[in-house]
């Protein structure tokens, strides 16, 4: 397997040359620093999507970007020690101002890979400016649960508002298993799952975790994934060739 492509090793004449022979699109991991229940570090998220963003980027020669190791984790709260938490407003800014060096550089596409739930609303915010300020620049956001339906199964199968369970556990321990403290974990259930208003992590568990953790495996993790990677670095070869969508009208369309 070949080995990702990381922007921060490169230097300024190899990215250049990157960009210029097509590889013109780049991944920027977002990750949060935030409590994991007990037998999780508070690194999970970012540990998580980096290693998706690499094995994207060893598959497909798409350089990632240093990642974000700091994302909107306010829900979180603070009863629990570890969580460091940026803004809404912050998260949003700086994906803005990386665009704006990203443009400067010459590439055309920013894929957003976002590794913590409550990092999308900002991150989508910041998209919307980014498409307004730098209209060449194309741009995509991505949830590593939401690469396919299938993924999203894998992620949710123990719960819906899924935090240090299963899935998160079992690809901790494909990747780090020296940071997971698995005797340690407590199952909790998704008691927010059907609740109509939002609440913050300490008003719905004890722990800091929701789902069933105690069941996880490296293999599940690793199944994780491997569809993540795989899937997504079909999609991204597959978005380097797309037009945009009014180039898709036919000659004869009728035209006001």
């Amino acid at each position: 397997m070949n080995s990702p492509i990381l922007w921060d090793e490169l230097t300024w004449k190899q990215i250049g040359e990157l960009r210029d022979r097509g590889k013109d699109l780049v991944i920027l991991p977002v990750g949060a620093t935030e409590q994991h229940s007990l037998h999780l570090p508070v690194g999970v998220d970012t540990f998580s999507i980096v290693a998706v963003a690499q094995g994207v980027s060893a598959k497909t020669g798409f350089p990632v970007l240093p990642p974000l190791a700091y994302g909107c984790s306010l829900g979180h709260t603070k009863k629990w020690a570890g969580t460091i938490s940026l803004r809404p407003e912050t998260l949003s800014t700086m994906i803005l101002e990386i665009a704006e060096w990203i443009v400067g550089s010459g590439f055309s596409r920013l894929v957003l890979l976002n590794g913590h739930y409550t990092n999308w609303a900002p991150l989508r915010c910041g998209l919307e400016t980014i498409r307004h300020q730098y209209p060449e620049l194309r741009i995509a956001l991505r949830s590593v649960w939401e690469i396919s339906s299938e993924i999203n199964q894998l992620y949710q199968q123990d719960a819906i508002n899924f935090h240090a369970n299963c899935a998160e556990t079992s690809v901790m321990l494909a990747i780090r298993p020296d940071l997971v403290q698995l005797e340690k974990a407590k199952d909790e259930p998704d008691r927010s799952a059907h609740c109509f208003f939002a609440y913050t992590v300490n008003q719905e568990s004890v722990y800091g975790g929701v789902g069933s953790p105690s069941q996880a495996t490296t293999q599940y993790g690793q199944k994780i994934l491997d569809a993540c990677i795989d899937t997504l670095s079909q999609q991204l070869e597959q978005a380097l060739l797309e037009k945009l969508p009014l180039e898709a009208i036919p000659p004869n369309f009728p035209v006001v």
